[in-house]
């Protein structure tokens, strides 16, 4: 059996998450969210009523199996109205997923990437993605011309920033070669940047 892991304990290693989402959660309409490769990360639904977490690790599948942990774990964490559906699908992101295309507000892509190509059909026109540049989803996105980026995440600690200014300034690679969509899903590594932030949003056109 698989060892236990906690959210509690995971916060230890990567940090409260919370912060960004809230900042998120203030600015837009976001309802639903899928979050593939989340691990035990159950941040987002501080946040969210909705959140759908996807991820083959076991010790994940246990985890979110145990409904008083959840609960526990979000006690006193939660906005209003958040955390009210907490769901987990232990299947490969990579393979169709059980949930209906065009049905999510926002989708979460935070290390466990490059994932776009495999994810994006269950985003709403209009919804957003979330995205970082450790595998490469950020550089997919600014690369595609359905995603336009409308804000730019910074952190220092627990504490999150969300900022919709001077975003020409971002996503500009070092190396004009690197912006290839073909070579980040081949080596499954972000670009290197002249200017860097924790995470982008990119709303869907």
């Amino acid at each position: 059996m698989p060892a236990r892991v906690t959210w509690s304990q995971y916060r230890t290693s990567i940090g409260d998450r919370s912060g960004m989402f809230a900042a998120l959660a203030d600015e837009y309409p976001i309802d639903r969210v899928l979050y593939p490769g989340s691990y035990v990360d159950l941040s987002p639904s501080t946040a969210f009523r909705s959140v759908t977490y996807v991820d083959t690790d076991a010790r994940a599948a246990r985890f979110f199996a145990d409904d008083e942990q959840i609960r526990a774990e979000l006690a006193g964490r939660t906005r209003p109205g958040a955390g009210r559906e907490v769901q987990f699908l232990a299947a490969d992101y990579n393979r169709p997923l059980d949930i209906p295309d065009a049905s999510m507000d926002l989708l979460v892509a935070l290390y466990a990437g490059p994932m776009l190509d495999h994810t994006m059909r269950y985003l709403r026109p209009g919804g957003w993605l979330l995205a970082n540049n450790s595998h490469g989803d950020a550089g997919l996105a600014s690369l595609d011309p359905s995603c336009r980026l409308v804000a730019t995440i910074h952190h220092r600690g627990d504490r999150y920033r969300l900022s919709p200014d001077g975003l020409a300034d971002y996503l500009i690679p070092k190396r004009a070669p690197d912006a290839d969509a073909g070579r980040i899903r081949a080596t499954g590594r972000g670009i290197a940047y002249t200017k860097t932030a924790f995470a982008y949003l990119f709303q869907l056109n």
